[in-house]
């Protein structure tokens, strides 16, 4: 199994305890076989800043796109069009773009040969801006964390030129 974090950025709000109490949602990802692959777990941290925790078995190896999108439904007849688009908070698609990141662009997974990976990324400023907030994960149609067939290119639109979606999991609130 390879471990990868990438952390964006972090940010400390003064005045927030480490009591605080957090949001968080998790979700079970499947692939369009509805083999269960892992777990993609989100948690708002006592600063604001949003912790990303993925751990999977079962994808093919190499650099995936990760994503958060904009509905909580995963179709798998569909091949998980039905979560929709990136969730996109105002932004066009990408960090390298300057009218970007969407709120749900994330950094690539490299899964490892055995078909694993466990991945930790931060989200700065989870509750402010176009970022993710309980707000836009849990509306009327809910979010999805989606992994593609290959890497995000931080630059294409409207995904990152990432390919088909080969796993899907529909976020709730814990």
């Amino acid at each position: 199994m390879k471990f990868v974090t990438a952390v964006l950025a972090i940010t400390f709000t003064a005045g927030v305890t480490a009591t605080a109490q957090a949001d968080t949602a998790s979700a079970a990802l499947k692939d369009v076989q509805g083999k269960d692959l892992g777990t993609v777990e989100l948690s708002e941290t006592a600063s604001g800043t949003l912790a990303v925790k993925l751990t999977v078995m079962g994808l093919p190896a190499g650099s995936r796109a990760f994503h958060i999108h904009e509905k909580g439904v995963c179709d798998a007849a569909g091949k998980f069009e039905s979560a929709g688009a990136h969730l996109a908070g105002g932004k066009s698609h990408g960090v390298h773009n300057a009218a970007g990141p969407h709120t749900g662009d994330l950094p690539n997974i490299v899964v490892g040969k055995d078909g694993a990976t466990t991945y930790e990324t931060f989200l700065a400023g989870a509750g402010k801006g176009p970022w993710l907030t309980a707000a836009n994960v849990f509306d009327a149609d809910g979010a999805a964390v989606v992994i593609h067939a290959g890497p995000d290119d931080y630059r294409s639109q409207p995904a990152g030129n990432a390919g088909d979606r080969i796993a899907c999991g529909v976020l709730s609130k814990k």
